[in-house]
């Protein structure tokens, strides 16, 4: 398995500090949910037709992938719904001029079960998929919201009827909101999970309350192992939401517990 991290947690930083963080930190890829005073990426300078080359001569001279364009599309809320459409459109667009394989799609944007037209987001979710084929980019949906329960995800996968698609495996959703075990999350979506956002947390006073890896509650080692024995090969990525949540610990002691503590239980697992 790989690691990263998102720039979720790191909303200051520049994107020649993000890519030297992970470089020096041993990471294997940078997921990319924002950059510097963007948070819709096209936008972003470094990725425009004029610099865009340069910059993905920068990431490979540097080591590093982009394992994940991650939008914030939701495609079951009706008051945006076609506007989430067109923006993971234009995700794919850039994942595939930058080579980046996958995108993040959700339902609903709050990790609570809310309200929200699945039916509609289904067909949506479809025709992106059939869109982004075309271009050789997977969208993924998350484990967010509603579809955070793992049978309720299945039943909006069966609904859409998609192909070229997948699932973003949000372990802090389905372990504290839902309750789902780690194996029966993997047991129910499996060969279907090909990204995975990790990180640690506790409730407290029915809020959840974000901590760094080890000293929240969420179940690292037994998603580890259900992870390994699916097969799974893909990113593990750290995010830490300071964009949202700007009272949480500075990202380069949280990034850089982040990636002694993975290695640590990777290596003891023959990770």
């Amino acid at each position: 398995m790989k690691l990263s991290f998102s720039t979720l947690g790191c909303p200051d930083w520049s994107f020649d500090e993000v890519l030297s963080t992970a470089k020096d930190l041993g990471m294997d890829g940078v997921e990319i949910r924002g950059l510097e005073d963007k948070i819709y990426i096209p936008d972003f300078e470094g990725f425009s037709p004029n610099n865009i080359e340069q910059t993905k001569k920068k990431i490979k001279k540097i080591g590093l992938n982009i394992p994940i364009l991650t939008s914030g599309a939701m495609l079951a809320d009706k008051l945006c719904a076609m506007d989430s459409f067109v923006e993971a459109c234009a995700y794919v667009n850039l994942a595939a001029r930058l080579g980046v394989k996958y995108i993040r799609v959700m339902g609903t944007g709050e990790p609570q079960d809310t309200l929200g037209d699945f039916n509609l987001a289904a067909k949506l979710y479809a025709m992106l998929c059939e869109y982004a084929l075309f271009f050789g980019v997977t969208p993924l949906i998350e484990t967010n919201g509603r579809l955070a329960d793992s049978k309720k995800m299945l039943k909006f996968i069966d609904l859409s009827k998609a192909k070229n698609m997948g699932i973003l495996w949000d372990v802090n959703h389905t372990v504290q909101l839902k309750g789902e075990a780690p194996a029966d999350t993997v047991k129910m979506l499996g060969q279907l999970i090909k990204h995975v956002h990790i990180k640690d947390s506790i409730i407290s006073d029915d809020n959840i309350e974000y901590k760094i890896m080890g000293y929240g509650n969420i179940p690292i080692p037994d998603i580890l192992k259900a992870l390994k024995d699916m097969g799974y090969s893909g990113y593990l990525s750290l995010e830490w939401v300071k964009r949202w949540n700007p009272d949480l610990q500075e990202p380069g002691i949280v990034f850089a517990h982040f990636a002694s503590y993975m290695k640590t239980l990777l290596n003891k697992a023959g990770m």
